[in-house]
């Protein structure tokens, strides 16, 4: 037995629909379970910030951020602009980890996060590059459309 071509592509597109609430949900949770280490002054994340020398701004500053992203994700009209925001705080997230004395794996004060911190950074960008994969296989006419303004 086939299934329709109609039934088919409504398949198709709540499928589509489903793995990308999921993606951004991997992604929300990512980002909202580290706020508590940032805004709460966690040991961890002042080694991290002030061997960036960015504590405390940065690690205040970047919280903020990555709240609205996890927040917009969920907005239609802005889950385009968020997805965007995500895979750029977790490039430079990576890449501090890559270019600084941070390390892939984050010791401090005889602890270690046996490169956890690294991971999800790696896990936030993948899912934000299968989301944007996804919204241009919406085929978009004009970059409009694409950001979800249109």
């Amino acid at each position: 037995m086939q299934i329709p071509t109609g039934k088919k592509q409504s398949l198709n597109k709540n499928l589509m629909k489903i793995l990308s609430f999921l993606l951004k949900l991997i992604i929300a949770v990512i980002f909202i379970q580290s706020l508590f280490y940032k805004f709460s002054g966690h040991e961890q994340a002042i080694h991290i910030f002030s061997t960036l020398g960015i504590e405390p701004w940065g690690r205040i500053g970047i919280g903020v951020a990555e709240l609205i992203v996890a927040l917009l994700l969920f907005v239609p009209k802005t889950s385009v602009l968020a997805v965007i925001g995500s895979a750029g705080l977790m490039a430079g997230a990576i890449l501090s980890h890559l270019t600084t004395p941070l390390g892939v794996v984050v010791e401090w004060n005889g602890n270690s996060d046996n490169g956890t911190l690294f991971g999800m950074a790696i896990a936030v960008l993948f899912c934000s590059f299968l989301l944007l994969i996804l919204q241009f296989q919406k085929k978009p006419q004009s970059i409009k459309e694409f950001l979800g303004i249109a």
